[in-house]
């Protein structure tokens, strides 16, 4: 890992290596794709959307979307676009792609012609190359961004961002503890610090990119301080090798107040530490996905979840919301599905525009908590690794200082637990190693002995069980009884 931005000689060595992963990578002429990507209309341009977005106060909505075939990608994409009213359009890349298996994701390619139907849950950008990556943004008529899920993402990056996509969604830290078991960390961080060069490397000759670190994580009960806390690491990270546009993300947990309160920090917090460290230049704009658990299997119930989200969003000031389709109970939306979401989004997102929602007392509390408990963790990481912000990281995930629930990282302690409180607002039941003081734990015991004495039970690990399958069952906190509390 680099503890500083990396050395263009040294950056451009490696390209060398990472352009010769597959015969793509051949297309890549770095110069001339900084020209195309200034050739690039500045309304298709995704920094330009979201710095108009943040002046005019509004929130942009995007949904996933990515099947193995051009032309069937291109067709999904304007239907999303014209049809749903997308403001923003993602590429989701396949599984395949994701883990750098490109001679699988072209036998993907090849049977999805022979069978006239996507057999990739996504886009396999690398395969395709540049010039169809440019024949599809080049088609449309809003910014695009590639998501996906990559441990190593420096590939892809280099063809994509070749091919005129505009913003690129990851990072070395949440595209790794969330995804797979075996990754090393500091390898994954290492060749973050790759993609991060390059963006960087296209800032300084005049294109911006938007760069994206995955907000949600596990998508499952995760606290705001540790959703915040590595999404502070990956923007520092971004900023040192050169990113002067990132977005920070979010994933929705519920409770209204907690999720616009969570919103308002991240953004304060992830400047305030960018400014720390010297990057006052960085533009910072925030994400807010919706619900990232379970979904009812009823159309209209999903639709309730959807509009939830949507509403939360606005009323937090997200510069923009990734939006879900009322199918996700059942797996990969239709493009129609796909557009309803976007639709019922739209309509909340404008009728929300111009109504005010001011800091309640109880909103300030829950921004203080949040505070406070991403500063302990913060503090204690960037001190752990003397401020180098990769081995910071590092350590503070084999110290167990960032404990992301759920994840199936074995380089993730996961011993700390959340759970619900009485009123939906996500606690800690276990700390684990997370570096908090006695107020604070005390805080959380309090919260949640508040629920047990509600529900008439103890406070017990049955309540992280029951809030895990609650949305999917018409509820936000798991009640052991509907009947008796």
């Amino acid at each position: 890992m680099y503890n500083r931005k990396i050395p263009l000689d040294e950056f451009l060595k490696q390209r060398e290596e990472v352009l010769n992963q597959w015969s793509t990578g051949k297309e890549v002429n770095l110069e001339e794709a900084i020209e195309y990507q200034k050739s690039i209309e500045e309304s298709k341009r995704f920094s330009s959307k979201l710095a108009s977005a943040i002046v005019n106060k509004e929130t942009l909505i995007q949904p996933r979307a990515g099947v193995a075939l051009p032309n069937e990608h291109l067709k999904l994409l304007k239907y999303l676009q014209d049809e749903g009213g997308a403001d923003l359009l993602p590429t989701t890349i396949d599984s395949y792609t994701r883990h750098n298996r490109y001679t699988e994701a072209q036998t993907g390619i090849d049977e999805s012609v022979r069978t006239g139907k996507s057999l990739l849950n996504g886009f396999p950008a690398v395969n395709h190359g540049v010039q169809v990556c440019r024949s599809i943004v080049s088609s449309l008529n809003v910014p695009v961004q590639v998501r996906h899920g990559t441990p190593d993402a420096r590939l892809l990056a280099e063809i994509t961002l070749a091919g005129g996509f505009t913003s690129y969604e990851g990072g070395g830290i949440s595209y790794n503890i969330p995804y797979g078991k075996n990754y090393s960390l500091e390898k994954t961080i290492t060749d973050w610090q790759y993609v991060d060069r390059l963006v960087g490397y296209y800032e300084e000759k005049g294109v911006t990119i938007n760069r994206e670190p995955f907000g949600p994580l596990t998508g499952t009960l995760v606290p705001a301080c540790i959703s915040h806390s590595v999404a502070i690491l990956e923007s520092l990270l971004a900023a040192e090798q050169g990113c002067k546009c990132i977005t920070v993300g979010y994933g929705q947990c519920g409770n209204q107040v907690q999720d616009i309160a969570a919103i308002r920090t991240l953004e304060q917090l992830t400047k305030e530490y960018l400014n720390r460290f010297g990057f006052s230049d960085v533009k910072v704009s925030t994400v807010f996905h919706q619900w990232m658990g379970g979904f009812p299997q009823d159309e209209a119930k999903a639709y309730a979840v959807i509009s939830w989200g949507a509403s939360t969003a606005v009323l937090a000031g997200a510069t923009k919301v990734i939006v879900k389709s009322p199918h996700e109970a059942f797996g990969v939306p239709t493009a129609e599905a796909n557009a309803n979401g976007l639709k019922t989004t739209k309509q909340l997102t404008s009728m929300l525009k111009d109504q005010v929602f001011t800091e309640t007392s109880e909103i300030k509390a829950e921004m203080n908590i949040i505070e406070q408990e991403t500063r302990s963790i913060m503090e204690a990481t960037l001190k752990l690794g003397e401020n180098n912000f990769g081995l910071s990281a590092v350590r503070a995930f084999e110290s167990g200082l960032i404990d992301v629930p759920f994840a199936p990282a074995l380089c993730n302690a996961g011993k700390m637990l959340p759970a619900r409180d009485n009123n939906g607002a996500i606690r800690i039941y276990e700390f684990g190693n997370l570096p908090f003081d006695e107020s604070i734990k005390d805080f959380h015991r309090k919260k949640l002995q508040e629920r047990a004495e509600v529900e008439r039970r103890q406070v017990s690990f049955q309540m992280v069980i029951d809030d895990i399958y609650a949305v999917s069952k018409g509820r936000l906190v798991g009640r052991p009884n509907k009947g008796n509390v």
